[in-house]
């Protein structure tokens, strides 16, 4: 694919990202490991090392290599799998630890940042790798650096399984006894897409490729100084502007993916286009919504402003590539963008418009940051309430939740990095546990009956 670009163009390009925080967020890398299966757990893991180092051995310098001849930042560079309960089913093995450490292992021999893809889909139901799989979650996060997991308990066409609901709000509450950083790298989804490159919920789908580069661009900071160039105009003129925006964004990042593409010899797959902000200053999606006329993130109007930007980062991005998929829109994860975290530390910002707000953005509750003593039933109806916005309107949510062992509401909590920090949020009183104990699965909306 060719691009023209005039030096008006060239000079705009520089500008966004050396003073507005463009970039592309990551180049991740996925790879089948379907072929890898095998009775003998040893042999599995072996066979699972070897095909990564194999696959994705030049993947950090390639990118390292277009970042420094295009310019171009690349912030991390990252690998996701096939979900291990499809990899691991054959394997007569009780517990899928010595698999993630294997990950965790073969993502230090090629030096990415984070592998994705321990990970199980159970939206319909369990099968017994499901369950080995979930039930090694504690261990595996705590035990390894780099290793993200994800579930999918919920879909639109499946309904909502309760029982790995449950099942989830235990395993959050067990894996965050260990430590904060186990469930920073675990989500748990309803209608979880097969092409995410953003960490912690990628996994490479068993309907993609045997190999394939996914891109994730991210572009808060441009967004948010285009919109300061059009203060009081219209929301038409707001929506315009930030579909010029995205377009922009989006044709760097489609640029990228196909030079790796090229080098590395692997098909190209998706443009994520997520406004995926950072602890920065200026590289936030909170400032954004602010930018439109809002006093403060979290207050009303912001479900309407989250909307708008959504969609015309959606329709921007499509119009620059015919490869957009992923998540693609706007990123919401408290403990990750300066404006939410000041919204959240004031009281403004809360769970339930975070929960409101998930309608209408890319997933949902993200880096959500809770007392330790929180209960896990309390938990698991968090999950129930957020897996239900994703059934009914049939798009993807997710959840990312983190009890604080130690920490009470006015607490914070620091993860460091791109994780950023986040003040610890009040959760409604009042038991759900006798919801939670129903079991079973709630079943998928009338409009689910498409064929």
């Amino acid at each position: 694919m060719s691009y023209l670009l005039n030096s008006g163009e060239i000079l705009q390009t520089i500008q966004m990202i050396s003073q507005q925080h463009l970039d592309v967020r990551t180049i991740t890398m996925g790879i089948s490991l379907l072929d890898c299966a095998d009775p003998d757990l040893g042999r599995c893991c072996g066979k699972i090392y070897d095909k990564i180092c194999r696959c994705a051995g030049n993947l950090v310098q390639t990118g390292c290599d277009i970042e420094n001849e295009f310019g171009i930042p690349i912030v991390n560079k990252r690998i996701s799998v096939t979900p291990i309960s499809l990899v691991a089913a054959s394997c007569e093995a009780e517990d899928y630890v010595p698999i993630a450490r294997t990950l965790d292992r073969a993502a230090k021999a090629t030096g990415v940042n984070f592998i994705g893809g321990f990970s199980a889909l159970c939206q319909k139901g369990f099968t017994e790798s499901d369950l080995k799989l979930i039930l090694s979650l504690p261990e595996a996060l705590s035990e390894t650096e780099l290793v993200c997991a994800s579930v999918n308990l919920a879909s639109t066409r499946a309904g909502i399984n309760m029982d790995a609901v449950a099942l989830m709000g235990r395993i959050i509450k067990e894996t965050s006894e260990r430590g904060p950083m186990g469930c920073a790298k675990l989500v748990v989804f309803a209608n979880a897409v097969e092409d995410n490159p953003f960490m912690a919920g990628a996994f490479h789908g068993v309907g993609e490729p045997e190999t394939v580069i996914n891109v994730g661009v991210s572009g808060p900071g441009v967004v948010a100084h285009a919109l300061k160039e059009c203060r009081g105009e219209s929301f038409d003129v707001v929506a315009e502007t930030i579909k010029r925006t995205a377009f922009k964004i989006t044709r760097m990042g489609e640029l990228v993916a196909q030079e790796a593409s090229r080098r590395l010899g692997v098909p190209f797959g998706v443009v994520d286009l997520s406004l995926a902000p950072t602890p920065a200053i200026g590289d936030s999606v909170a400032e954004i919504l602010e930018i439109m006329g809002l006093e403060r993130c979290g207050g009303h109007g912001t479900t309407a402003a989250l909307a708008l930007l959504n969609d015309a980062v959606k329709k921007g991005g499509v119009m620059a590539s015919s490869h957009v998929g992923g998540l693609s829109g706007a990123f919401i994860p408290v403990s990750e963008d300066a404006g939410m975290i000041a919204s959240a530390r004031e009281g403004t910002l809360c769970l339930d418009k975070l929960e409101a707000m998930t309608c209408v953005c890319s997933v949902g509750l993200d880096m959500i940051a809770v007392p330790g003593d929180t209960e896990a039933d309390t938990i698991a109806a968090v999950i129930a309430d957020e897996a239900a916005i994703g059934m009914v309107n049939n798009k993807t949510t997710a959840v990312r939740i983190i009890p604080v062992k130690g920490k009470t509401v006015g607490d914070s909590v620091d993860f460091g990095g791109l994780l950023g920090s986040a003040p610890i949020m009040p959760l409604h009183g009042g038991s759900a546990s006798e919801f939670i104990a129903r079991g079973g699965r709630i079943p998928a909306p009338l409009h689910s009956l498409r064929n």
